[in-house]
């Protein structure tokens, strides 16, 4: 049986090595080759409280464009909303948002 790996933290920075503190953090939710769409969707709406059609919106965009931003605001809550998906076995990552 192969093991399951969470991909690494994305944290993006700016050249001199920093992060800007004006910018918000996302939680990413990637694609995986394990987990049923209504799964994920379940998870999404379970855990983030969605509305069905925004969780299989999302849960779609998973499957089709390989990853979703879930949620987006302060560091530590998107690595709480991480480690959350992580612990319903879902692939998911924190990074800052784009400019």
């Amino acid at each position: 049986m192969t093991p399951i790996t969470t991909p690494a933290v994305d944290e993006r920075t700016d050249l001199d090595g920093r992060t800007d503190p004006a910018r918000p953090w996302q939680t990413v939710v990637w694609d995986d080759p394990v987990n049923l769409m209504s799964y994920v969707t379940h998870v999404f709406r379970e855990y983030f409280g969605f509305p069905r059609a925004e969780a299989e919106r999302l849960m779609l965009a998973v499957h089709n464009e390989g990853h979703a931003v879930v949620a987006e605001g302060p560091r530590e809550k998107m690595e709480m909303h991480a480690q959350a998906m992580h612990d319903y076995g879902l692939w998911a990552t924190v990074r800052q948002a784009p400019r």
